[in-house]
């Protein structure tokens, strides 16, 4: 047990910890979600969310990686009996979104060469959906793989894989501490141009101006949950995982404050940076700015584009160093997501490090071309929405719920968590993970599949919605039951073997 791979150093863990967590959403998705719900007033909420589910829930995960020292699947299944399928679920969880998150890294690869020569021109809405994605017309249909995403997906595949095959000291350490600082100065310096621009001040009133009236409806609560589980990879296996690394003597609940709180950062800088230049954007318009104001891929490959061809000056080095840094969080975060499953591959079958990487790292690169065919954005588009949807959240709620209230193991972790950290967990963090989160996110859990019954997403065809949505949610569920059943067989056929012994 003692044979597993270790961080070189403790900053080694946190980078890597926070570049899992600092991804895609943190840019693209925080910033709309925080003026969606409050504005300023928003942040009271978020901070709730922090500090009673989301750093909970991170010291949760680094205390059973760092106590049982093993992949997310094994982790679980060591704490308790039943609760190894809940790790393989996970894993699956990870495994789907993997094939897809390289996908959207490989865009944002492809269009911060674009920037150069701002070759998206006027329409940068026509460009992305047609010359570039070459969408087709209807959801469902393949037509053929798009060259010019699948040859930067094969970079970002190429990248991922052999930092992994150097393994976790020389390879995923090595990788964030150059990552992570470079997006924070890449990130950096696109703040501080955007919030010098004609408007930003106009951005960032309707960033930051708190609209009270939203503090007391439940939505926005649940919102403020839904962002802080959703951003800081819990759930996904990966923490576990990371955790499994440390060295026998680790401040755990230290490194988890360290970890939310750096994300958190992160996540408010993105809004800064983001409100600044939709202001400049809406300036330049004589609009307001709630008329630009967009989220996920319709703001990185629309609006983003769109505010750099009215920049003043250089704005082809600025859109570089935008969808560099979308390049640069999706990378660190696509590392951890294929950590997940190498590590529980090796550990189930018992295989090198390296064949971990070719099969599970190998496999996720292949189903990822169809994310680079035609209809790529359609399967995109459902499956992310599902996966997170019906996957991560559920997923989260089962782990929860499986260790508090059926295992009771949270007085033994916590007795664990305070061996080793400063900061010691008292009876807030056991309430905080039996009652407050169960609560919210079995709350989420029946609005999503109510909202969900009862209309199609996005309005996408019904058939469309079961294969690419539906199918991969529950898929990922079956695989987790079937991988645990095949250790049990095996246990099996070893305890008959064993038994034949002595009855011999």
């Amino acid at each position: 047990m003692d044979n597993r791979p270790q961080w070189g150093t403790r900053a080694g863990f946190i980078l890597a910890a926070v570049g899992s967590a600092v991804g895609l959403g943190n840019i693209w998705r925080f910033p709309a979600t925080a003026y969606e719900n409050g504005g300023g007033a928003f942040f009271i909420p978020y901070l709730f969310a922090l500090l009673t589910a989301g750093i909970p829930l991170l010291v949760m995960e680094f205390t059973i990686g760092h106590k049982y020292r093993g992949s997310a699947p094994m982790s679980l299944g060591r704490l308790s009996k039943g609760s190894e399928w809940i790790g393989w679920w996970q894993v699956a969880i990870s495994f789907v979104i993997s094939t897809y998150y390289a996908v959207i890294i490989a865009w944002a690869m492809s269009y911060s060469v674009f920037s150069f020569n701002l070759t998206w021109g006027e329409d940068t809405g026509g460009f992305l959906f047609g010359e570039y994605l070459q969408l087709a017309e209807t959801p469902g249909q393949f037509g053929g793989i798009v060259p010019g995403v699948f040859i930067p997906l094969v970079l970002v595949w190429a990248v991922t894989l052999g930092v992994l095959f150097a393994g976790v000291k020389k390879g995923i350490e090595v990788a964030n501490k150059i990552f992570i600082p470079a997006l924070v100065i890449l990130f950096g310096i696109i703040v501080i141009r955007a919030i010098t621009l004609e408007g930003a001040a106009a951005g960032l009133d309707a960033f930051f101006k708190p609209d009270w009236s939203k503090i007391g409806d439940g939505k926005v609560w649940v919102a403020a949950y839904g962002q802080i589980f959703f951003s800081l990879s819990i759930a996904f296996a990966i923490m576990i995982t990371y955790s499994s690394y440390l060295p026998k003597k680790s401040d755990i609940t230290n490194n988890a404050f360290i970890t939310g709180f750096s994300n958190s950062a992160f996540e408010l800088l993105a809004g800064i940076g983001v409100f600044s230049a939709l202001g400049f954007m809406a300036a330049q318009q004589g609009v307001p700015v709630s008329e630009v104001v967009k989220a996920g891929v319709g703001l990185a490959f629309v609006v983003f584009p769109q505010i750099i061809n009215e920049f003043p000056a250089l704005n082809g080095l600025f859109g570089f160093l935008f969808f560099g840094s979308l390049v640069l969080a999706g990378l660190s975060s696509l590392i951890s997501i294929v950590e997940t499953f190498v590590a529980g591959v090796q550990e189930k079958f018992n295989v090198s490090r390296t064949k971990a990487v070719m099969f599970g790292g190998g496999l996720s690169a292949l189903i990822s071309i169809v994310f680079a065919t035609k209809g790529g954005l359609y399967f995109l588009d459902s499956a992310d929405y599902f996966i997170n949807q019906f996957g991560v959240a559920l997923a989260g709620l089962f782990e929860v719920i499986a260790i508090a209230w059926f295992a009771k193991e949270l007085k033994n972790l916590q007795s664990h968590a305070n061996s080793m950290s400063d900061i010691q967990l008292g009876v807030w963090w056991r309430i905080c993970l039996s009652v407050i989160t169960p609560v919210v996110l079995g709350y989420m859990m029946f609005d999503n599949l109510r909202t969900n019954l009862t209309t199609e997403y996005e309005g996408y065809p019904r058939e469309f919605i079961f294969t690419w949505g539906w199918t991969v949610a529950i898929g990922a569920i079956l695989v987790g039951v079937l991988f645990t059943m095949k250790k049990k067989a095996n246990e099996n056929s070893l305890s008959a073997s064993s038994n034949k012994g002595v009855s011999q």
